[in-house]
Parts: structure tokens; sequence; C-alpha cells
């Protein structure tokens, strides 16, 4: 398994794949596709950071970490958004998932981020160090359930200090 930015050319084959993933996800608003088209038109979209996972010449999973700012009193701190994560139904239960979050993670601390923000599974992406947002001062607007907006440190203390408002998507 090859894991790679991906290229504009592929981007119908993602689209279709990422909509077939979330056909079968525990949690799912019908409209992961298209809000991956959204984020690659927005300024926070980086291409190093927007990530598939090929096997044998077939694309099976993809990831993508986009710029967002938590607000606060004064302050505006960047960070990463992680959304979505997709990956083909036959390829899932193999790992795949997880290690286009590892290599995201890697690529994204070369670059100089800090840290990463989810809304998802607690149970999954807790195993990669999420922990909820609420515990370093940061909320979503407008409101999700608490276990499920988190964030991760990609460097010790990176969010001390960094409470506020963040709404993802």
């Amino acid at each position: 398994m090859i894991i790679r930015p991906e290229k504009p050319s592929e981007f119908k084959i993602i689209y279709d794949l990422v909509k077939v993933a979330f056909l079968t996800a525990q949690v799912s608003n019908g409209d992961e596709q298209n809000f991956i088209d959204r984020l690659r038109a927005s300024s926070g979209y980086i291409p190093e950071l927007a990530l598939i996972a090929e096997q044998d010449g077939q694309i099976i999973g993809h990831i993508m970490l986009t710029k967002t700012y938590v607000y606060g009193p004064g302050t505006k701190h960047e960070v990463l958004l992680l959304a979505p994560l997709a990956v083909a139904l036959e390829y899932r239960c193999r790992g795949v998932g997880s290690k286009l979050v590892l290599e995201s993670f890697r690529l994204a601390k070369k670059l100089g981020y800090k840290a990463v923000l989810v809304v998802g599974n607690p149970a999954y992406y807790g195993r990669f160090g999420f922990k909820p947002s609420l515990s370093f001062g940061i909320v979503h607007d407008p409101p999700i359930p608490e276990p499920y907006v988190m964030a991760c440190e990609l460097e010790p203390q990176a969010l001390a200090g960094v409470a506020g408002t963040v709404s993802l998507g």
C-alpha cells in the first residue's frame, strides 16, 4: 500500500469513494463527499495534507487535513481539521485508516502544524491521542455533543492557552 497526496485527476474517484464509504458509516450526514469539494475550494486547503491510500493502482482510502481556527477573546489560533477519513468497505479493519491518520500527522508536524481537531467517534480517534476538545477549553459552534468534538496535540502543550470557539464545517 502506498500513501501519497491526491491528484486533481483523482478528485472524481475520491468523491465516489467517500460517498460510498459513508453509506455504511455509523454516523453520516450524507454530504461528506461534497464537504471535501468545499474544503478543496477553501483557503484552508493544503494539497500536501490531502492523502490517498493506494493498493494495486486502486484508491482505497482518503484523508484530508485543512486549516481552521480557534477564536478566543482577541485571539485566533491556527489548527488543522481532520475531515473526512474514508476507507473502502472491503479494506476496513486492515489498518488503512490508521496508516492514513499517522502519515497525515507525520506530514503535518513536518510542515509545522501543532494540533488537529476532528468530529468523530471517540473510540476510534482516541487511539491517536484525541481527547474531548472541551478539556482544552475549545467548544464548537453550533454545538455538537461534547464527546464527538476532539483535539489532538501534535506537540506537547500545543493547545495550552488556546481556549475558544471553532466551527468545523
